[in-house]
Order: C-alpha cells, then structure tokens, then sequence
C-alpha cells in the first residue's frame, strides 16, 4: 500500500511539473477574451511599396550620363590604359535619424521619411545634378527585416524584396517543420495580432498576408510534456525516485 501510495505521489508530482515545463516556453499566449485583429483584403491583395521610416539605413549609388557606365557597351573605349587596375568600391550607409532626416555626401541633409525609394531617388537626382551632368541615383534599403520566433528558432530574415507574403517569409526561415503548428502562427505588427491557420487551403487564402519591415512571426511549436519534464527535471526525479526506492526498502524491513 504504501509502495502505491509513493508511486501514485511521484506520479502527480511528475505531472505538476511536467505541466510547469510545458507553459514556460510559449510565447504570446492570449489573454482571456483577446480577439485577433481581422486580416483585411488589402493586407492579402493590395502591393504596395516599403516607405522610407526612421532608423532605415539607406544604400546610395550615383551615376553621371544617366548610368551611362553601367550599360557601356564598349567599356574599352572609356579606359583610358590598357592595363587599367580595378579598384574595389567602399559601400556606405545612410542613417535615417529620428528626425527622418538622412545626411548624404556632397548635397547634404535630405527629409526622406515617408517616401519611397522611387520618390527618395528623384529628389537626390534634382540635387545632384548641381554636380555631375544628367546624374542616375539609384537607393535601395540595407536593413527591411521580420523577425521569426517559435520552432523555427530565433531568425532575423531581412527583406531583400518588397511585397513579401507571410509564406514566403516562412519559406525563408526554412519553412514549417514536423515540430510547428501550422494552424497557430501569430503575425505581431506594432499594437495589431493576427493568428493565422496555414494548415488548410481556405486558411491559406483567408491568412497569406503581405509582411511589413518589424512584423514578428510567431510560429507555435508543437510541446511535449513528457520528455521535455524528462529532460528538464531528471536530476531532480532520479532523487526523487532513489528516495522513494529508500523508503520502501526501509518500510519492508
């Protein structure tokens, strides 16, 4: 009796602790009576291009004769020697400052915050035309990105390309494994969530959304209880059980 009784007391115990070990890692868990943000159509259809915002660092190239140089079709006719030593090109960065001002070299302090690339590029070509003749710029981002949590591990994928949707980010964190829950994904946006099921057809066109520059997508992993407790606490249970072992042999003497 008393040997069902420890074994019965282990058992809860291995339980109380195996249900600790379960709740401790998951994120984002709602609260009672949350209730998602609705995905609306123009978050699923509508492309749009990525704004300049503050802290954006910006990537800068000028060209004079219109990008003259980067189509030349006979670029031995522009050197001017023969055995002409190719110099490899440092590449800077342009901070957008809180101010959403960003400083560039030689026409100095530009307001881009809120504008596209494509808006951002024709005022720095109106200003670098007081210097090179029919100047090309070309600006593009060095640091859009959408951080992933969840079973895919902590990743940090930047975003090359604009108007990326939700599963092609997931694509690039190396998909969804055997461990995730397709039918739980969180997509955090500043004060909105959206919960997300890719684990049907019509979850998928109800929830493939475009992801904006900061989103964190938060892919739930599939827990075990039981083996995470095992491998959390077995120091702690193979006391426990030598204890128990101790006491039994102790009680049938």
């Amino acid at each position: 009796m008393r040997f069902f009784i420890n074994s019965v007391a282990v058992a809860f115990f291995f339980t109380f602790i195996s249900c600790a070990s379960y709740k401790q890692n998951i994120m984002f868990k709602p609260s009672d009576g949350f209730k998602p943000e609705p995905i609306k159509k123009d978050a699923l259809a509508v492309e749009k291009n990525y704004t300049i915002q503050k802290n954006d660092y910006l990537k800068l190239d000028v060209f004079s004769n219109r990008g003259e140089r980067l189509i030349d079709p006979n670029p031995e006719l522009t050197n001017t020697t023969a055995n002409q030593t190719t110099t490899t090109r440092t590449e800077f960065q342009y901070l957008v400052d809180i101010n959403g001002i960003a400083k560039f070299p030689m026409i100095g302090e530009l307001k881009v915050e809120g504008m596209t690339l494509r808006e951002a590029e024709e005022i720095t070509q109106k200003e670098f035309q007081k210097y090179f003749k029919d100047p090309y710029v070309v600006l593009t981002y060095n640091n859009k990105r959408v951080i992933i949590l969840g079973a895919p591990g902590g990743q940090v994928i930047p975003l090359t390309n604009q108007n990326v949707t939700l599963v092609e980010t997931i694509a690039l964190a190396k998909g969804i494994s055997n461990d995730a829950k397709a039918q739980n994904i969180r997509v955090l946006r500043e004060d909105k969530v959206f919960i997300i099921d890719l684990s049907t057809l019509e979850g998928f066109k109800a929830g493939n959304m475009l992801i904006e520059p900061g989103d964190i997508v938060y892919i739930e992993p599939i827990r075990r209880p039981l083996s995470e407790a095992l491998r959390d606490y077995s120091g702690a249970l193979t006391i426990l059980v030598s204890l128990t072992t101790l006491l039994v042999l102790i009680s049938s003497l």
